[in-house]
């Protein structure tokens, strides 16, 4: 699969906006379910709370602008540890669209983000 076609494939969504078709799979990267939010609204298909960033991390960062280098150094690190976890979401990207759901405020820092770049550098 080209590089170009697997970028394309890997989208990041709020959990707070509307589900669209052409999200394709929605996999929900966040450890706890987003505040306010129905299940059945939601459309998530999967959820991987093993991909999520440790609470202990996760409250370290704290969304943290000024942490965010430090943070997403950690968080790769942790994300290698569930490797199983990892092959399955490149899986799911193969098999086509694939949306990462989070439900930070902060649309440029965050885990998703940080999952969305290990999975297209090391595809």
């Amino acid at each position: 699969m080209s590089e170009k076609i697997f970028n394309e494939r890997v989208k990041l969504k709020r959990a707070y906006e509307s589900p669209a078709a052409d999200d394709g799979k929605r996999v929900l990267v966040d450890r706890l379910w987003p505040r306010g939010v129905k299940k059945t609204e939601a459309a998530i298909d999967h959820w991987m709370k093993e991909l999520a960033p440790s609470t202990e991390l996760r409250k370290w960062f704290g969304h943290d602008p000024a942490r965010w280098e430090e943070f997403r150094r950690r968080y790769a690190a942790e994300i290698h540890e569930h490797r199983d976890k990892l092959d399955r979401l490149r899986d799911l990207i193969r098999e086509g669209a694939v949306t990462l759901v989070y439900s930070a405020h902060d649309e440029a820092h965050n885990d998703a983000v940080v999952l969305r770049e290990i999975l297209l550098r090391h595809r």
